[in-house]
């Protein structure tokens, strides 16, 4: 017998200052702040990226270095969030001032880094297949 993965419920990421990662990930990303999060005795939050999938910014000790990182965000570990609009999520780095790369695969994808160097894949899928969110257009 072997486990029946179904989906990927949440992903974590270390981050330094809790405000600081969410000024990229509320402010640049447009995430929501779950306020389930129970507390855990250190610093965090976790944010809502559609359909009861999160992302959990925990900011603890970091145990990954934070030098010598490829480049291109593809070639590193990296969590890829679907967007509706990847002109729109271009548009939206651009005016943060957050450096990105698009894919090579040619596929309509740009990847970027947190504040804290973790890796974020931006790839349109207009009518995510698990999501539950109402398209705004």
């Amino acid at each position: 017998m072997s486990i029946r993965v179904l989906c990927i419920q949440h992903v974590s990421v270390v981050v330094s200052d809790t405000r600081r990662a969410l000024a990229f990930y509320r402010g640049v990303l447009g995430m929501e702040v779950d306020p389930q999060r129970p507390d855990l005795g250190y610093p965090g939050a976790w944010l809502k990226a559609g359909d009861g999938r999160q992302v959990h910014l925990l900011e603890l000790p970091n145990p990954d270095p934070a030098e010598g990182r490829p480049p291109h965000v593809g070639r590193d570990r990296h969590i890829a969030l679907g967007v509706a609009d990847i002109e729109a999520a271009e548009a939206a780095l651009r005016e943060a001032g957050v450096a990105f790369t698009r894919s090579r695969s040619g596929r309509a994808a740009l990847f970027c880094r947190d504040p804290d160097g973790n890796g974020i894949e931006l790839l349109e899928i207009p009518h995510c297949p698990h999501s539950t969110q109402e398209d705004p257009s």
